[in-house]
């Protein structure tokens, strides 16, 4: 009989690829615990004991994903254009990443609202605010990363389609009017 050493690390991450894979195939609310727990063969007391509960390993799922902060490095000159190549790829693409797929099956679910909020804060909104000088950075950021958001519904709701070099050009001018300071 072989005995499976405990290894706090491991069944930790194994909880986290089960949360995430079962997250993306089935969305928030229809994936259970229990679910999550056999896909990890792990003890179901073991998600409370680690993540709280299924919205704080959902947290630990969603913190764990990569964001836009690649593009909003480098210069401040260029950011406007780097925002809008990278919106022009979402509108080609299927989301690849699986948390991005269970955001689109699970973001009007009430339980992890704040979570998602709190993400799109200190993942995209507060780092491009900081990036941009004025009192009113934090209403210039919000309104690019509405911009940036309303591509991923578009796509979502009417399928990919290929972005045209016009198309990066209208995005780009679309952020530099969101992150251009007034006066």
């Amino acid at each position: 009989m072989e005995v499976r050493l405990r290894d706090r690390e491991a069944t930790r991450e194994r909880l986290l690829a089960a949360a995430r894979a079962l997250f993306a195939e089935h969305g928030y609310e229809r994936v259970t615990v229990r679910m999550i727990a056999a896909a990890a063969e792990a003890n179901i007391a073991l998600v409370g004991r680690y993540f709280g509960s299924k919205a704080g390993l959902f947290g630990e799922v969603l913190a764990g994903e990569p964001t836009v902060r690649q593009v909003l490095e480098g210069d401040l000159e260029g950011l406007a254009r780097r925002l809008g190549e990278y919106t022009a790829q979402r509108m080609r693409a299927e989301p690849d990443s699986p948390i991005l797929r269970t955001l689109e099956r699970s973001a009007g679910d009430p339980e992890i609202q704040a979570l998602l909020s709190e993400r799109l804060r200190t993942a995209v909104v507060n780092p491009l605010a900081a990036r941009l000088e004025g009192d009113d950075a934090m209403a210039r950021a919000r309104m690019a990363t509405a911009v940036f958001l309303g591509v991923g519904s578009v796509r979502r709701l009417l399928g990919p389609s290929d972005p045209t070099p016009e198309d990066v050009d209208r995005l780009t001018g679309l952020f530099e009017a969101c992150l251009r300071r007034r006066g």
